[in-house]
């Protein structure tokens, strides 16, 4: 499947030059506001290599660049075109509304031995450096890839926060020391004290991006293309590593990118970078996918999922997901029929409309499997019954042909006005901006596994670099290893257009704790995301801003700590009012949340005192007159 969009000329200004291997040195790309370079060169023996420099510190020494088989051996530099692009877009999905998309651009021909064109595409943007390999039309229809061999050579003292599994914790490890196969977004931190994200976009017919050692060379990582199937790692259909990609003349692979900062925080604040490598919407038409809140049913009778609907009506959630055996049984709901409803108590058509009574929407649960066997078949039928959605879990993952079957999937669900959460190891590669109708993705280590504190504080800085993600929020259940100010909290930091809410709970939980008022009030897409402070792994502050209120999120590892929190993001000589929810042990609840109001405005600070694995959250509304 040829990839869907070649690259389009947005340039404002075109330089062509004709260059020889033995006359030409280097090439070099600076950001907009000048704080990134990105440098391309050929090395002695003609091999193509390229450098990324961040306020004049490196970020990627020289590295090889090269695609397997053909494109790996000495070459010649054919010629050279750079631009610029100024513009920006508006995302009513993401968190921030208005994007800005400046860069510059440089396009390098190679030619290789064998007469075959291979061009690399360059960009420069402030918040960082991309670039991806495109095979000119002209020459062979159809190309054989074997591999990629993409180098990232990195400074001596460099770390990274490296994971594997897509729902595995997070190790800080020098580069030197991480195993094969580790998962992409990878977090660096460097002996200067800057930080970088190593990220994949724009992946939509092409073998997921991992990271391997570099043999013979340390601090060197190399690209490592599809990957061990991690969900199914232990089930008979696992699949091995596939690193082969078949794509055409015109195609490009997807990009290597690499977001730039001074601290954690600013790594989340540009992860638009990835949506910017991504193409735009794809679909005329928008107003359909609405965002909003879910909890789920696992009981599946009508009584109980009525019940579940009017605890959502009531508490500003807008779905609930009937889960995974609505079709079938604890044997068979991996390989049934999904085209009937198996539960003997569950009348999905009566679930269906007393939820569109209570402007609740359905979504259903189906296992991947059995979406490949009745994709064609569920779509057109869900629509017709009236579901707004599907869960899909148990996604295979890796290589090209999962990647064009999950691409297909998310158009195939926009066809039939079905917004998708994707589970298990799938990952966004910014792609939800050319499909919006993708709301939300797994591939995290949320509350199915009850993580720890200092887990949930190093996910801003590593996994949500890549955007969407379903933590999968818990309240009451026992099982959280934090404390429930944490858990309130948790719904700021993490962002999911739709966004999981009492994944283990019960409506019978509930006991009028006031403190749920805070999940009523949530969105869950953003005008505008502040990373106010942070450390990997010890602490989080974001703040993110719908209409004129803020919502401010803070989390805390296993250590106590005071933190000040200035207000100085609100509007300058406006008054606000303050609704704080925070860890009070003597509550009259057993959730032992305290609330308090106060007055604040810009120059406001409010000074916070956050127990061990504990956390507050904030809601700041104008102040009525």
């Amino acid at each position: 499947m040829p990839h869907r969009h070649t690259l389009k000329n947005l340039f404002t200004a075109a330089l062509l030059l004709v260059l020889s291997a033995t006359a030409f040195a280097e090439s070099r790309l600076e950001s907009p506001n000048g704080e990134v370079v990105l440098k391309f060169l050929l090395q002695t023996n003609g091999l193509p290599a390229y450098s990324v420099d961040f306020l004049g510190k490196p970020v990627v020494l020289e590295s090889r660049l090269g695609v397997e088989p053909d494109f790996t051996n000495a070459c010649k530099v054919a010629g050279v075109v750079t631009g610029q692009h100024e513009g920006q877009w508006t995302n009513d999905f993401g968190e921030r509304r208005i994007v800005p998309d400046n860069y510059r651009e440089m396009d390098v021909d190679l030619k290789y031995k064998s007469g075959q064109l291979l061009r690399v595409v360059f960009r420069a943007y402030n918040e960082g450096a991309a670039f991806r390999y495109s095979f000119p039309a002209a020459g062979t229809a159809e190309l054989h890839l074997s591999g990629e061999r993409t180098e990232f050579r990195f400074p001596k003292g460099t770390f990274g926060f490296e994971e594997h599994g897509t729902e595995g914790e997070y190790h800080r490890t020098p580069i030197g020391d991480i195993q094969p196969e580790c998962e992409r977004p990878l977090t660096l931190e460097y002996a200067n004290g800057f930080f970088a994200g190593l990220c994949e976009a724009d992946n939509e017919n092409y073998p997921r991006l991992l990271l391997s050692p570099l043999p013979g060379t340390p601090d060197a990582l190399v690209s490592a293309l599809g990957g061990t199937t991690s969900n199914t790692a232990n089930r008979r259909d696992a699949m091995r590593n596939d690193p082969t990609a078949m794509l055409h003349g015109g195609d490009s692979t997807p990009w290597r990118v690499f977001i730039v900062g001074r601290k954690p925080g600013d790594l989340l604040e540009r992860n638009y970078l990835l949506l910017n490598l991504n193409p735009p919407c794809a679909l005329p038409d928008t107003s359909w996918i609405k965002p909003g809140k879910a909890m789920r049913d696992v009981t599946l009778t009508t009584t109980n999922s009525k019940a579940i609907i009017d605890f959502a009506a009531t508490g500003g959630l807008q779905y609930v997901e009937l889960d995974s055996q609505w079709y079938g049984r604890d044997e068979s709901f991996e390989t049934g029929d999904a085209t009937k409803v198996r539960a003997s108590k569950l009348d999905l058509p009566e679930i269906i409309r007393y939820g569109n009574e209570k402007n609740v929407c359905v979504i259903l649960y189906v296992d991947g499997r059995v979406l490949k066997k009745q994709r064609d078949i569920l779509f057109p039928l869900y629509e017709k019954w009236g579901v707004k959605g599907v869960k899909i879990g148990f996604v295979n993952v890796g290589p090209q042909s999962e990647t064009a079957w999950i691409t297909d999937t998310i158009e195939a669900a926009a066809k039939h006005h079905l917004v998708l959460d994707i589970h298990d190891g799938y990952r966004a590669t910014g792609n939800n901006r050319t499909w919006p109708n993708l709301l939300t993705v797994e591939g995290i280590r949320g509350n199915e596994h009850m993580p720890t504190p200092e887990h949930n504080c190093t996910l801003p800085f590593t996994r949500y670099l890549a955007g969407i993600a379903d933590y999968t929020i818990c309240y009451y259940d026992h099982r959280i290893q934090t404390t429930h100010a944490h858990q309130l909290a948790m719904a700021v930091v993490s962002f999911s257009p739709i966004q999981c809410l009492f994944w283990y709970d019960r409506p019978s939980n509930y006991h009028n704790e006031p403190e749920i008022e805070f999940f009523r009030r949530l969105p869950t897409v953003w005008d505008e995301t502040i990373v106010v402070s942070g450390e990997i792994g010890r602490y989080a502050t974001i703040a993110r801003r719908s209409g004129a209120d803020w919502f401010v999120g803070m989390i805390n590892n296993g250590e106590s700590r005071t933190l000040d929190l200035p207000l100085t993001f609100l509007e300058k000589g406006k008054e606000y009012q303050a609704h704080i929810y925070y860890d009070e042990p003597s509550a009259p609840t057993r959730a032992k949340v305290g609330i308090r109001t106060r007055e604040v405005n810009s120059q406001t600070v409010l000074n916070t005192i956050l127990r061990p694995a504990g956390g507050e959250v904030v809601w700041i509304t104008p102040k009525v007159p």
